[in-house]
C-alpha cells in the first residue's frame, strides 16, 4: 500500500491549501513521510523486504495531561455473545480476505434495547464446499446487555461474502431495514416486524456481480423524507488480478497485494423513489471522480460520513480512499454533488500526500460549531484529524497539535469514533487497529497483526492539545490486542453511557461494557420523523444545560463498515438539569424541548407544525 499520491491534475489547489497551514505540522509530517518510505507499504508488488525498525519522530511537545480512569471490561462471554469472524481463506492471501468486516447496532424488533448484527465472509466459489458455511449473526438484547442468537429467526442465516452494513427504515414503516455490502452483490433485506425479506432485485440495488462494495449509508439527499442510499466500493478486484500482482513480504510467500496495485472504482448512489424501488445516480449526480490523465476511476473507498458540512440544510458526503486523495461531495441540490475535497484541505494529510485512510466519523468535536474529521490510516502514517477553520469548507489537518499524532503513528487504524467515554460533555476519540497482514512482524519488527485499541480523552483544550492518549493501565481490558476491523457504540446495558463493540479480522468479536465511575449526569435522546425519515437521520440536536452547549446529529453510519445507534447520548458532568434541547430536523424545521430531567432515556416525536417549543413529556426509560 504506498503512500504516494496518484496525479490527478489539481495539485496547485493542494499546493495552496497546504501552505495556508501551520509550518509546524507540516515539518512534522514531512518527517513522518520519510520514515514511511522505508516501510512495506512503499515497495512494489513482488520487491524483497528488508527487515528494518523506524526511527519515528517525537510529537510536538505540550506536556503531558493527566487523564480519568475510563475501565472498560470484556464481557462478550457473558453477554452470550459467540461470533467468529470467517475470512474465506486457505492460503492464497486475496485481498478480501484480509479487509472485513463490520458491525451495526440498531434496535431491529423494536423493543428499545441495542441489538448486535456482525457482518460475515464465506468461502470461495472455487474452494471446497465446507461442511458449514458462515452467515452473518444477529443478536437480540434483552435491555440489560444480554442477548441471544436470532439469526435463523430472523431469516439471516444466508451466505454471502460480506463486508459491512448499513441500517434505515426505507419504506418509514417503524422497522429499520438492512443493506449488506459485499465482494459480489450487495443485499438489501426489509424489516417485516423482525424477520427480513430479501427484496435486493425488486429494488435495483444489487450493484455488480464483479463488484467490491465496502462502506454504505442511508441519508435523505433531496429532503423528500425518503431514505437514500450512497455505497462506496474498494477497487477492481478478481482472483486473476490479485495472482497477477504477487506481493510478496519475504520474496517467496504470498502476501496480500497494495490497493496501488489496483484500479480505483466509482461509488453508488441510489435514489429512494418511494415506492420500493431505487434508481443509480451517482454519475448525474457528479460522484464518478477519474484520472484527467486517464481517464480511469479514482475512488478506493473503505470510510464513509455523512453530515452537512457547509451548513446549507442538505447532507454532504465524505468518503476516505485507501492511498488516494479523499473525496467531499457538497450537496448543491437537485441531484447535484460538487466535489471539493483538494480545494477544502480534506483531500490529503498535512504534507499533501494521500494516506492508507480505512474509517471516517465526523463532529463537532469541540463543541465550537467547527466540524472535526478523523479518519484512521495506515501503519506509520498518523491518523487524520481534519478541522473546520472560519470557512466550514476550509480544513486543516491538526493531527499533531491536537494530540492524536504521534500516539498513531504505529498503529493501522481501522474502526474509529467520536463518543463520550465519561459522560463529561466532551467528545473522546476511539480507533480499533490490527495489520492486514499475520507475518508482518517478520520484516518489520516495530509492527504486530494483533495491536490494542486507542482511546483519546478530550481534555477541553484550554490552550493545549484537545486530547490525550490515556494509558492502557487505565482503559480495563479495551487495550487487549487484536486484528481490529469494525467499531460501534451503544447503551447496550441501560445505564447511561456508552459500552463499544469491535470487530476482528479472522476472529472473535468483542463486547466492552464501559465500566467508568465518574457519578457524571446524562441524557439520551431517541428522535421519531413525522415529515422527515422515521428515524430522523441527518437531523442535529444542541443541548444546554449548566451554561454549555453541546451539538450532536442523528448519523449510524460511522466508524469502518459499521453502524452505531441512532440514540444521542449527552454527558452532562456535574449538571442536573434541567435541559433544553434545540432539533434541527431532516427537512429543515426546527423545535425546541424544554425542562427535561437527566439521567433519563426521552423519545421526542417531530412536531407536526414545526418551529414550536414544548415541555417534555416523553420520558421512556431511567438509568439502571
Amino acid at each position: 500500500m504506498n503512500t504516494s499520491r496518484e496525479p490527478q491534475g489539481d495539485r496547485d489547489a493542494v499546493i495552496g491549501v497546504v501552505f495556508r497551514r501551520s509550518l509546524a505540522v507540516i515539518a512534522v509530517a514531512v518527517l513522518v513521510v520519510v520514515a514511511a518510505v522505508a516501510v512495506v507499504r512503499a515497495l512494489r508488488p513482488g520487491e524483497k523486504v528488508r527487515a528494518k525498525n523506524v526511527e519515528m519522530p517525537e510529537g510536538i511537545a505540550m506536556g503531558a495531561v493527566p487523564t480519568p480512569p475510563l475501565p472498560f471490561a470484556d464481557v462478550t462471554a457473558v453477554s452470550g455473545i459467540d461470533f467468529v469472524h470467517e475470512t474465506g481463506g486457505i492460503g492464497d492471501k486475496l485481498l478480501p480476505e484480509t479487509m472485513g468486516s463490520g458491525v451495526a447496532v440498531f434496535d431491529f424488533d423494536s423493543d428499545g434495547d441495542a441489538d448486535l448484527l456482525f457482518v460475515n465472509s464465506d468461502a470461495w466459489p472455487w474452494d471446497p464446499v465446507p461442511a458449514h458455511r458462515p452467515t452473518m449473526a444477529l443478536y437480540a438484547n434483552d435491555g440489560r446487555g444480554h442477548f441471544r442468537d436470532v439469526t435463523a429467526k430472523a431469516g439471516l442465516d444466508r451466505p454471502i461474502y460480506g463486508m459491512g452494513a448499513a441500517v434505515g427504515d426505507i419504506d418509514n414503516d417503524g422497522d429499520p431495514d438492512l443493506f449488506i455490502t459485499a465482494v459480489g452483490s450487495n443485499r438489501l433485506l426489509r424489516n417485516d416486524g423482525g424477520r427480513f425479506v430479501d427484496i435486493t432485485e425488486a429494488a435495483g440495488v444489487a450493484g455488480g456481480d464483479d463488484a467490491w462494495s465496502t462502506c454504505a449509508g442511508f441519508f435523505d439527499a433531496d429532503g423528500d423524507g425518503n431514505l437514500d442510499l450512497v455505497v462506496g466500493h474498494y477497487v477492481e478486484w478478481s482472483r486473476a488480478i490479485d495472482f497477477e500482482v504477487g506481493f510478496t513480504l519475504n520474496g517467496v510467500d504470498r502476501a496480500f497485494g497494495p490497493p496501488t496495485s489496483f484500479a480505483g472504482t466509482t461509488p453508488s448512489l441510489f435514489r429512494n423513489d418511494g415506492s420500493g424501488h431505487f434508481t443509480e445516480v451517482a454519475a448525474e449526480a457528479g460522484l464518478h471522480i477519474v484520472n484527467p490523465d486517464t481517464d480511469q476511476p479514482v475512488a478506493k473507498s473503505l470510510g464513509l460520513a455523512l453530515a452537512d458540512f457547509d451548513g446549507d440544510g442538505r447532507i454532504d458526503i465524505l468518503l476516505a480512499n485507501d492511498t488516494v486523495r479523499n473525496f467531499l461531495f457538497l450537496n448543491r441540490g437537485d441531484w447535484r454533488f460538487e466535489e471539493i475535497g483538494a480545494e477544502a484541505g480534506i483531500a490529503y494529510d498535512a504534507a499533501g500526500n494521500a494516506t492508507g485512510a480505512m474509517g471516517v466519523d465526523v463532529a463537532d468535536a469541540r463543541d465550537d460549531g467547527h466540524l472535526a474529521v478523523a479518519i484512521g490510516n495506515f501503519a506509520n502514517e498518523m491518523a487524520s484529524f481534519f478541522v473546520a477553520q472560519n470557512d466550514p469548507v476550509q480544513f486543516a489537518d491538526e493531527s499533531m497539535i491536537e494530540g492524536i499524532g504521534s500516539p498513531t503513528r504505529l498503529r493501522l487504524g481501522f474502526g474509529g469514533f467520536f463518543f463520550d467515554a465519561d459522560l463529561d460533555g466532551r467528545l473522546d476519540l476511539l480507533f480499533a487497529n490490527g495489520h492486514i497482514e499475520d507475518a508482518i512482524a517478520q520484516v518489520q519488527s516495530s509492527q504486530s497483526h494483533q495491536q490494542p485499541a486507542q482511546l483519546f480523552w478530550n481534555t477541553g483544550g484550554g490552550g493545549g492539545p484537545t486530547f490525550a492518549p490515556v494509558s492502557d493501565a487505565l482503559l480495563g481490558e479495551l487495550p487487549q490486542p487484536m486484528v481490529g476491523r469494525g467499531a460501534a457504540y451503544a447503551d447496550f446495558d441501560g445505564d447511561g453511557d456508552l459500552d463499544v463493540v469491535l470487530t476482528a479480522n479472522g476472529g472473535p468479536a468483542r463486547l466492552l461494557r464501559n465500566d467508568q465511575a465518574t457519578g457524571n449526569h446524562w441524557l439520551r435522546v431517541r428522535l421519531e420523523g413525522a415529515q422527515s425519515n422515521r428515524d430522523a437521520i441527518g437531523a442535529w440536536v444542541e443541548l444546554e444545560s449548566g451554561g454549555r452547549r453541546q451539538r450532536r446529529q442523528v448519523m449510524p453510519t460511522r466508524s469502518y463498515l459499521s453502524q452505531v445507534e441512532t440514540a444521542i447520548t449527552f454527558g452532562l458532568g456535574a449538571a442536573d438539569g434541567p435541559v433544553t434541547l434545540e432539533i434541527r430536523w431532516p427537512d429543515g424545521s426546527c423545535q425546541t424541548v424544554i425542562d427535561l430531567a437527566v439521567d433519563r432515556v426521552h423519545t421526542i416525536r417531530q412536531d407536526a407544525g414545526g418551529f414550536g417549543t414544548s415541555y417534555a413529556d416523553t420520558t421512556v426509560q431511567e438509568g439502571g
